[in-house]
């Protein structure tokens, strides 16, 4: 009630006549402006300034989980998030993306696998467990723009990524290329759908050359993939709507861009619960 006195007064409404409309008197109203604020209190106007700068810095992307890693590693702290979400609140905002369903059917080819993985999402090792999918983006033309990615399940971070304009096998094996040659000698099972890229002849070849193994999600069960498809999730909820929304995308060059440098930001400055507040490359340095 104070705080609202002195922000409507601040606008140029008069003391007196806020007081008399919230039923204090004057001396109440400054008596308690002159009080020496409780340190929680002082504390919450730090964490708010924190998380007013963080949150236009990352467009309004951090929910309060997100935010509270980073507030804490802003202020050197270790706030809780019913703490951050509580100001959050009080603040009037919340995180401009919100969780979609996605479904996706599967598709069956001639060279299939087995699920090895069997949803086993964690991994103690880098370069043990490597997923792969590809998700499809459109530019303001309606062209579509294709992107192949690689999650190491050890830190959830993008071990490599391509695009094209095309959703053929060479976009699938340029990316696992890509990714072999930032992780010499890594030999992990390798899990996808079954689309056709993942079932083909060279896909397989490749694999093999390379000493890895092959696993694939049930058709038609797309949480097989899980974590693939929910970095997928974030990487369009966070940036691509955003930007498709509000200006789109012109070109080619402008969305991968855009993407890349988003896909930068989740593998450097993107703090995760399930990494335990680290970043997926902190957590890979730390295990290097």
């Amino acid at each position: 009630m104070h705080e609202a006195i002195t922000e409507l007064h601040r606008e140029g409404h008069s003391i007196s006549d806020l007081c008399e409309v919230a039923n204090i008197s004057r001396q109440a109203y400054y008596q308690y402006q002159k009080r020496q604020k409780p340190q929680y209190e002082s504390e919450n106007e730090i964490i708010a300034e924190c998380i007013a700068e963080l949150y236009i810095k990352y467009d309004g992307v951090p929910g309060y989980r997100m935010m509270r890693h980073m507030v804490n590693r802003r202020l050197k702290a270790a706030y809780g998030a019913r703490r951050i979400l509580r100001i959050m609140r009080i603040m009037g905002i919340q995180s401009v993306t919100r969780k979609k369903k996605v479904v996706r059917t599967l598709k069956s080819g001639d060279f299939t696998a087995g699920n090895s993985l069997g949803r086993q999402f964690i991994s103690e090792f880098k370069n043990e467990k490597w997923l792969m999918d590809v998700t499809e983006y459109k530019l303001k033309n309606g062209r579509r723009v294709f992107m192949c990615a690689i999650l190491d399940l050890f830190d959830n971070s993008i071990v490599a990524y391509h695009f094209s304009f095309s959703n053929n096998n060479q976009l699938v094996f340029e990316t696992i290329e890509v990714a072999l040659a930032a992780n010499p000698g890594a030999a992990p099972m390798v899990h996808s759908d079954r689309g056709f890229q993942f079932t083909s002849y060279g896909f397989r070849k490749i694999l093999k050359a390379h000493g890895m193994t092959q696993s694939m999600s049930r058709v038609g069960k797309c949480i097989d993939n899980g974590p693939m498809e929910a970095f997928f999730g974030k990487l369009k909820a966070e940036r691509y709507h955003l930007v498709r929304k509000a200006e789109g995308y012109e070109t080619y060059d402008q969305l991968v861009d855009n993407l890349s440098t988003y896909i930068h930001f989740y593998n450097h400055e993107r703090p995760q619960d399930v990494l335990s507040g680290l970043t997926p490359i902190e957590l890979r340095g730390v295990a290097a």
